[in-house]
């Protein structure tokens, strides 16, 4: 090694550094900063440490996005949203009916074997639906309208229809099962809605307002007022939200689905003047105390239910208001009991599944090409999320109690029924998406095995 080498002090080859890097030839690089640096400046500059928040949340977002971005995300969250939502239904059911049940003499488990059983039916409408193609299904949309025309009909005839809770809208079936023909009116009205307004489109004649209106607003205004006769005003609510979901899919100017949505609410509070239930109802929002003749009972209630779950909730089957204080704990107001044994975690649970399920909804209707099929699957999403909406509204006492279950989630076979035949819907619609068929078709057992087959290279004989 070179004498001057050896005797030049430390300190020079940094004195030397600095000068020779601010003198370095045009067109030479800059020199990359050495791994303990920061990415901002020299030696003292500020550091920067890499993994920092933002950068995590920058990733997180990425990943988050990539994963909604994926062909079978709104197949999963349909499948698995919708099951879910059974699945803790079915245990609310059994938790917040048992006492209602003993206290009609019945066993414990009478509502959950009921809405078992109703949910196994369910099971297989909902695979039949998943199954079934498309031409079928506009096969099938007219005489659906027209068995629920019918069966609403029969409703009111005396002898046949059922009133339960002040509301005639049941046919008995014999023994303890009933039928409400209007839950069915719902899945009817969506699937003859967008067959009409499919055909309609093919032969552009949506540009017409006469044929947006016409046969489609007729039609769902005398389901309207048969629901109506029997004194079912949350159903008539859930399906003008369907109606105005269709007519809004189907790009409606503003000024006719302002028309249409005047028309329906000034007929609204027509329905609601003349009823002095109706008016105690509406009184009842955000009310806090029971009032003169506890006509705000079940409202306070099933806040005080809420109230009394806090954070995490009392336990499952703790509940204090489903022992004969809060009516209705396992149908109307199995939302309250929820939130009372599962606390405001539950609850949000509850939400979070309602809102995947609709976003599927929404982007299963946005990235189809076939008409029938936006219109169907946007007709699916508008009716549960509006029932959800009138309902958890109800509890929360944010709106007038309108007697309508939550849907998948609430007792009642009349209601779970048609609403997994929808959500059978929606599963076929999101799996035939292109992207998803093809993400599916390489899940096959066949289509893997060729696959790993061709990437997998071959081992020579004597490697281990």
């Amino acid at each position: 090694m070179h004498a001057d080498h050896i005797a030049r002090p430390p300190g020079a080859w940094t004195a030397l550094r600095g000068p020779v890097a601010r003198s370095r030839p045009a067109g030479t690089a800059r020199p990359r900063p050495s791994a303990g640096r920061g990415r901002t400046g020299g030696p003292g500059g500020p550091r920067r440490p890499r993994g920092t928040l933002l950068g995590g949340l920058r990733t997180l977002h990425g990943r988050a996005r990539r994963a909604w971005d994926r062909p079978l995300t709104a197949y999963y969250l349909v499948l698995g949203g919708s099951l879910l939502i059974i699945v803790l239904g079915l245990v609310m059911v059994y938790s917040a009916s048992q006492i209602k049940a003993l206290q009609n003499g019945l066993p414990p488990s009478f509502f959950f074997r009921k809405q078992l059983l109703a949910a196994a039916i369910g099971a297989v409408l909902l695979l039949a639906a998943a199954r079934m193609p498309v031409r079928l299904l506009r096969a099938f949309a007219y005489p659906a309208l027209a068995g629920s025309l019918f069966l609403l009909c029969l409703v009111q005839v005396p002898g046949i229809g059922e009133t339960i809770n002040g509301n005639t809208n049941w046919i008995a079936l014999g023994g303890p099962f009933q039928m409400q023909p209007s839950e069915f009116a719902k899945l009817a009205l969506v699937l003859w809605g967008a067959d009409l307004l499919a055909r309609k489109q093919a032969k552009k004649l949506l540009t017409q307002w006469k044929h947006l209106l016409v046969p489609l607003v007729p039609v769902t205004f005398v389901l309207l007022g048969l629901i109506m006769l029997g004194g079912d005003m949350g159903t008539t609510v859930v399906l003008t939200a369907v109606l105005l979901g269709l007519l809004w899919i189907a790009g409606a100017p503003t000024r006719l689905f302002s028309g249409v949505f005047g028309v329906t609410a000034l007929l609204a509070v027509l329905f609601i003047k003349t009823s002095a239930n109706r008016m105690s109802r509406l009184a009842c929002i955000g009310a806090t105390d029971p009032g003169t003749n506890d006509q705000c009972w079940q409202a306070v209630h099933g806040i005080y239910a809420l109230a009394n779950g806090g954070w995490f909730g009392a336990g499952l089957g703790a509940s204090v208001e489903k022992w004969g204080e809060l009516p209705e704990p396992h149908t109307d107001f199995i939302f309250a009991i929820t939130g009372e044994e599962l606390g405001l975690a539950g609850t949000l649970s509850v939400l979070a599944l309602f809102a995947a399920l609709g976003y599927a909804g929404i982007r299963v209707a946005g990235r189809t090409e076939d008409p029938f099929v936006r219109y169907a699957a946007g007709g699916v999403t508008t009716w549960i999320m509006a029932q959800a909406v009138v309902n958890i509204g109800a509890v929360l006492g944010l709106l007038p109690i309108a007697g309508v279950p939550l849907p998948l989630f609430s007792y009642g076979g009349s209601a779970l029924l048609p609403t997994m035949f929808a959500i059978g819907l929606l599963i076929a619609f999101a799996r035939d998406e292109p992207g998803a068929r093809a993400a599916l078709a390489m899940r096959q057992p066949g289509v893997r095995w060729k696959t790993m087959r061709r990437r997998v290279k071959k081992r020579p004989s004597g490697e281990r």
